[in-house]
This record gives structure tokens, C-alpha cells and sequence, in this order.
């Protein structure tokens, strides 16, 4: 009943805070957001005192084909469900700087995409894991569309065009996947998936058509085309949403459906895999370097690192799997910090282009504190929260190969110059006539990144409890990957 109510929630808090109005839309969604964090800290509360047992409900929906409304919430789950519910408040606090038209139906589509994000964290059958996974990108797209910071109308409808399209296309090989996988076991529950009995073409039949769907949605290379455009022509409520959540449903998908599900697949095609995100994380980081834009720079930077993430998955030892839990957590945090740093220095001087702004620590010293910490928390600064994260990607990368290790290590040196050339010729140097009447932090700004600075220092001073929630999970993932 418990693991009902986080997952059913949000969805009455979005038709509330619809029904409230545009005056009081992002009070009351901001209300809901706080209630679900508190509910999925008291599902996690319950998970961990119930010695790692995972929350579980699961009822008959049709009966034919068979598919059941089956729900559970193992350590893996229940860290991406606090990872969300953590976020969507703080990404809603955010907005308040801008004033948002039509304020109660883009808080509503927040929280409507919250329900469906969360519904992927914990479905178990395969056909209601798809229908949350598609659900996800409705909300996602009118955000997108019709919040878009973009100056040029037809360039935001064709970025997020080609986001949708991309995103349906990769979401159809899924679904053909799970129809022939239906059709081989009469279930699609987990449990009944990773008992199939799948000759090796099948395997790498499925492999291949599930791994395109995560690795659009992830992204990885060469599947990210749709990204920088994107994240750039959002409005940045929606970009920390694609950013720090959303693309976090395809690392998840790559742990839980398509790891254990078709291990000999997997190995088939693994020297491609690692090879392809460690080659992102390379390219993305050369791409991040050269960009004039700050939103652009973090678009490539989120695409470096999340290449990262990947490779640890695909070195198949835990290592790896605990270094992807740990950095999809910093990941989303400092994603979020960075990206509303942009819209800080976007409502203050309505630009983007580093070579018009400087000397902002001048006259903005609490907001230049803020940035540099965040910065630091996304280079991996020691103490911080992907320090950890990134020490055990490479060392999984390291068990799997040696060489590829010492390229993805470049995603240290890349990222640290990168980011902090962006914040020496923003925060650095003399005033510019942009930056000369530049306000400080307002309290709800302020409060926002004190939220997620406590988060950077707290997990990354004392990581330990995230990776022993996880472990259990991950244990049973590796299981079934390497049997």
C-alpha cells in the first residue's frame, strides 16, 4: 500500500494544483512535491528496517495477454525513487524567479511526468514499465514546446521534434522487444524474464533492440544528437528535468531489463558497448570545450559524463554497477546546480554567451560561491558527491580493460578544464556592462542551492549507506548477468 501511495500521488497533486489556478499553482505544487519526498523517505525508512526486503504489490490487470499491475521497490528502486522526489521540489522552487504563463498546467505537467518517472523506478512487468516509460515523454515534450526558452519558434518545434521522434522511435524497439519476449514466455514479469530459456540469437536480437532504446534516451554515442538542441530550446525547468531525472530511466533500464534479461546478448555485444560510451565521454567532453554557450557546454558536459556511467555498467563488475548508482545520484544533483546556475545568469542579463559576461563575483559574491562549489562537485572534487562515483566507474573500467580505462579517465582532466575555463570567464575578471547590475541571491535561489549543497557534501563525505542500499540489488543483477 505504501509503495501505491508514492507512486499514485503525484498524479492527484497534478489535477490539485490544476484546479488551483495559476495564482496558486506553484505553492500548491511545491506543497505535493515536499509530502511525496517525505513519503518516499518513509518508503526507504522501511525498505532499509526491513532487512533490504523490497516493497512489493502486485494485482491482476489482463488477463489476456497476461500482463499484472506489478510494482516493487528494491535499493536500486527506492534510490532513484528518493533521487526524483528529491529533485522535482527543488526544480519547482527554482521556477519561482520567472514569472511562468500559465503556471498551473506547466507544475501540473511536472508532477504528471513525476507519477510517470517513478512508475518506470518501480514497475516489474514489462508492458506497465513501457507504458510509464512512454508516458514520461508526453509531459516532457509540451514542457519543452511550449515553456521554451528558444527566441526562434521554429527552431524550438523542430529541437523538440526530433527529441519526440528519436525518443518514439528508440521506445518501439523496446516494444517489439517485449512483444517477442511475451511471445517466448507467456509473462513479461521480471522474475519470469530472467528465467527464460533464450537461444543466443534471440538474446542478441534483444540485446541490440533494448539497448537503442536506453541508449537514445541515456543518451549515448552516436545517439545523442537530439540532446544539446534540446536541453538548449527548453525552458530550464525542463532541461534539469531531462538532465537530472529523465535520462536517468535509460542507465536504469540498461541495470534492470536489459543486464540480467539477456546476459548472453549483452556479452555479444559488450566490447561495442563500453567502447561507444567510453568514446561519448571523450567527444562529449571535445564538444563541451568548444561551445560559447553556457546551457550548450552542460548539455555536452551531462553527455560526457553520463557516457561515464554507462561504461561502468557495461564493465559488468560491481564495482562498476556501484560506481553507476553512486554518480547517477551526483549526477542529477549537480546537473540540476549547474543548469539553474544558467538560468540565474540568464534572468539577470538575458544571455548565455560566456564571451559577454565576466566579473559577476564582483558584484554577485553569494552566487559565485554557490557556482564554484557546484563546479567542483562536477569535476569530482574530493569530499564531494561524484568523487566516489567516478573513482569506482574507473576502477570497474579498469577490471574490464585497461586501456579504456586510461581514455574515460580523461573525462577528469577534459571536465575540470572545461568547467572551470566556463567559470573563470563568467564569474572572473572585470565587470561587463551585462554583469555590472547584477543582483545577488534571492532568498527562494539561495535556498535552492543550499538544498543541494548539503546533498553534494553529505554524499560525498559519507557515500557508504547509498552503496549498501544498493548493494542487494545489484548483487542480484550481477547474478543473473555473469550466470
Amino acid at each position: 500500500m505504501l509503495l501505491l501511495i508514492v507512486l499514485f500521488f503525484p498524479l492527484l497533486a497534478a489535477v490539485v494544483t490544476y484546479l488551483s489556478g495559476n495564482k496558486l499553482s506553484g505553492k500548491v505544487a511545491l506543497l505535493a512535491a515536499a509530502v511525496e519526498f517525505v513519503l518516499s523517505l518513509v518508503a526507504l525508512e522501511h525498505y532499509c528496517h526491513n532487512n533490504w526486503n523490497g516493497l512489493v504489490f502486485t494485482h491482476g490487470w489482463i488477463i489476456n495477454p497476461n500482463i499484472s499491475f506489478s510494482i516493487a521497490a528494491d535499493g536500486l528502486s527506492v534510490l532513484l525513487v528518493v533521487l526524483t522526489t528529491f529533485l522535482v521540489p527543488v526544480i519547482i522552487l527554482s521556477s519561482f524567479g520567472r514569472e511562468q504563463a500559465n503556471g498551473r498546467a506547466l507544475y501540473s505537467l511536472v508532477l504528471l511526468m513525476q507519477f510517470a518517472l517513478i512508475g518506470v523506478f518501480v514497475a516489474t512487468d514489462g508492458l506497465l514499465f513501457y507504458i510509464f516509460w512512454e508516458l514520461a515523454l508526453i509531459p516532457i515534450y509540451f514542457i519543452a514546446l511550449l515553456w521554451g526558452d528558444g527566441r526562434d519558434k521554429q527552431f524550438l518545434s523542430t529541437a523538440t521534434f526530433k527529441f519526440f521522434v528519436y525518443t518514439l522511435i528508440g521506445s518501439l524497439f523496446m516494444l517489439v522487444a517485449f512483444i517477442f519476449l511475451y511471445s517466448r514466455t507467456g509473462s513479461l514479469s521480471l522474475q519470469s524474464l530472467y528465467a527464460a530459456n533464450l537461444n543466443h540469437k534471440e538474446q542478441v536480437f534483444l540485446a541490440a533492440a533494448f539497448f537503442f532504446a536506453f541508449a537514445v534516451k541515456i543518451p549515448i554515442f552516436p545517439f545523442h544528437t537530439w540532446q544539446a538542441d534540446t536541453y538548449k530550446e527548453a525552458p530550464t525547468i525542463g532541461t534539469m528535468l531531462l538532465a537530472g531525472i529523465m535520462l536517468k530511466m535509460g542507465l536504469y533500464g540498461l541495470l534492470r531489463w536489459l543486464l540480467p534479461v539477456v546476459p548472453d546478448g549483452v556479452r555479444f555485444f559488450n566490447p561495442l558497448f563500453i567502447t561507444l560510451s567510453v568514446i561519448g565521454i571523450v567527444y562529449g567532453s571535445i564538444l563541451a570545450i568548444q561551445q560559447k554557450d553556457i546551457k550548450r557546454l552542460l548539455a555536452y558536459s551531462s553527455f560526457a559524463h553520463v557516457g561515464l556511467i554507462a561504461a561502468g555498467i557495461f564493465s559488468l563488475t560491481i564495482e562498476g554497477l556501484q560506481g553507476a548508482v553512486v554518480q547517477m545520484l551526483a549526477h542529477g544533483v549537480n546537473v540540476v546546480g549547474a543548469f539553474f546556475a544558467g538560468e540565474i545568469i540568464f534572468r539577470r542579463t538575458g544571455t548565455l554567451e560566456i564571451s559577454q559576461l565576466g566579473g559577476i563575483r564582483n558584484v554577485a559574491p553569494k552566487f559565485a560561491t554557490c557556482f564554484i562549489i557546484v563546479v567542483l562537485a562536477s569535476v569530482a572534487l574530493p569530499t564531494t558527491n561524484a568523487f566516489i562515483g567516478e573513482f569506482l566507474l574507473l576502477y570497474g573500467v579498469y577490471g574490464y580493460n585497461t586501456c579504456l580505462s586510461i581514455v574515460a579517465g580523461l573525462t577528469i582532466i577534459l571536465g575540470a578544464a572545461y568547467m572551470l575555463k566556463m567559470y573563470q570567464n563568467t564569474m572572473l575578471g572585470e565587470v561587463k556592462t551585462l554583469t555590472s547590475g547584477f543582483a545577488d541571491l534571492s532568498a527562494s535561489e539561495l535556498t535552492v542551492f543550499v538544498v543541494l549543497i548539503i546533498a553534494i557534501f553529505v554524499c560525498g563525505v559519507y557515500p557508504k549507506p547509498i552503496i549498501d542500499i544498493a548493494q542487494p540489488a545489484l548483487a542480484e543483477i550481477l547474478k543473473h548477468t555473469l550466470r
